[in-house]
């Protein structure tokens, strides 16, 4: 088994006020005066991951962990249906890592991240590589439509009785992969507890299907979640996708060699089913200071060979100079 770095405690957190009712939590943790680097989570909508630390040399990093509008220890929170995700969108999630960066008084910092957390990575570093060091990402998505049709639709193909399933909790659902996104995000928002409850439940369950077949995953990776933050991953995940991230159809991946100068890694799994590879590959056509790493043995919830590969990624960036 890999071993990863020990687990740094926060030494430092806080609530940032981002506007409109929003309060994000941050913590810090590592070398206070180590390299800054900054870890966007998944989901959208999973919270900063604890075991993402150990990623992280506490030696040589400055490790910033945050959770994003409405999730993890930020609020209000996406599981109380009265919370409003209007001002939750990824020009929002944008905004609100270059105000953390502000307000942390960060020159430059490496991104870390994967699955959703590489789409905002990209945006954010797209709109602002100056401020960008290195990306490291695992599980390359840009969440264009096609990706999300694919996850929440052409996967059926291997699991059609699950998908069947997943859109028959939509409801009566006349329409696209879009309308049955944006029925569950309805459904999630529900003043009826028990509505949410199954709701999320449904939801979950196909995207446990989705990477089932996965033989160095982890079993029930999203339904074994706790109720709370559960209800807010789904409703966050239906409230984005059902959207299309609010992002122009292949911008990420079109705008990438805005990244010029700027070293990345992608790290993706070959068995990754429900993101497949061809988005790292595109990727990388554009942004040449991209490497990708392909991991024969993992899908997109990781494998042992996938978290050596991730470790020796940002071991590779702590001791590299800053750019100019």
């Amino acid at each position: 088994m890999t071993q990863l770095h020990p687990i740094a405690e926060p030494h430092t957190e806080g609530m940032l006020d981002v506007g409109d009712g929003n309060r994000i939590h941050w913590a810090e943790c590592g070398n206070p005066d180590g390299k800054p680097a900054v870890f966007v989570h998944g989901g959208p909508g999973s919270g900063a991951w604890t075991n993402s630390r150990g990623y992280f040399d506490p030696e040589r990093y400055r490790i910033i962990l945050f959770s994003q509008r409405n999730c993890g220890r930020s609020t209000p929170h996406a599981s109380d249906p009265a919370t409003d995700l209007t001002h939750n969108t990824t020009e929002h999630l944008i905004a609100d890592m270059e105000r953390l960066r502000e307000h942390l008084d960060v020159e430059q910092w490496l991104l870390f991240g994967g699955s959703w957390g590489s789409t905002l990575q990209l945006a954010y570093a797209q709109r602002y590589p100056e401020r960008v060091s290195e990306i490291v990402i695992a599980g390359v998505t840009t969440t264009r439509r096609r990706e999300i049709d694919w996850l929440y639709n052409g996967v059926g193909r291997f699991f059609p009785a699950e998908l069947d399933r997943f859109r028959a909790g939509a409801g009566d659902v006349e329409g696209d992969t879009f309308d049955v996104l944006a029925a569950y995000a309805r459904l999630l928002a529900d003043p009826d507890p028990e509505v949410r409850a199954t709701a999320a439940r449904d939801w979950s369950t196909w995207e446990d299907a989705a990477i089932s077949l996965e033989p160095n995953g982890v079993p029930n990776s999203y339904s074994d979640r706790p109720s709370r933050d559960l209800l807010a991953m789904t409703r966050i995940c239906a409230h984005y996708f059902s959207n299309a991230a609010w992002l122009e159809e292949g911008v990420l991946i079109r705008e990438a060699h805005r990244l010029k100068g700027i070293p990345g890694k992608l790290i993706h799994g070959r068995l990754d089913l429900s993101g497949p590879v061809e988005t790292a590959w595109e990727l990388t056509k554009v942004w040449p200071d991209a490497e990708l790493i392909v991991i024969d043995d993992s899908g997109h919830t990781g494998s042992d060979a996938m978290r050596a590969a991730m470790r020796a990624a940002l071991d590779e960036f702590a001791v590299r100079p800053a750019r100019g």
